[in-house]
């Protein structure tokens, strides 16, 4: 896992307690995009999993995790694939 993977990760689980989540660092996929930088960590797919999320829209979901992440962006963070679910969405999905 890289370093920014990891504060990712870290920043997540501290906002959103006994949560299930995985990073994945995209970043080699993108070489040559908007955005990318040949050391990498740039472009993520996050995924958690959060009763915290019930009752609360997708956009609403969306603001939290950029909120949380907010610091990464300033320092080359560019690009973020948000997957955001209840337990019971998860379940639903297998």
């Amino acid at each position: 896992m890289t370093l920014r993977a990891e504060r990712i990760r870290a920043a997540l689980a501290a906002a959103f307690p006994a949560a299930e989540i995985t990073v994945s660092d995209d970043s080699h996929r993108h070489i040559g995009h908007a955005g990318a930088r040949p050391e990498g960590e740039t472009h993520y797919s996050v995924r958690v999993v959060s009763d915290a999320f019930s009752g609360l829209s997708r956009v609403a979901r969306s603001r939290q995790a950029h909120a949380v992440l907010e610091d990464e962006f300033g320092t080359g963070l560019h690009a973020l694939s948000l997957r955001l679910l209840t337990r019971e969405e998860a379940a639903r999905q297998g």
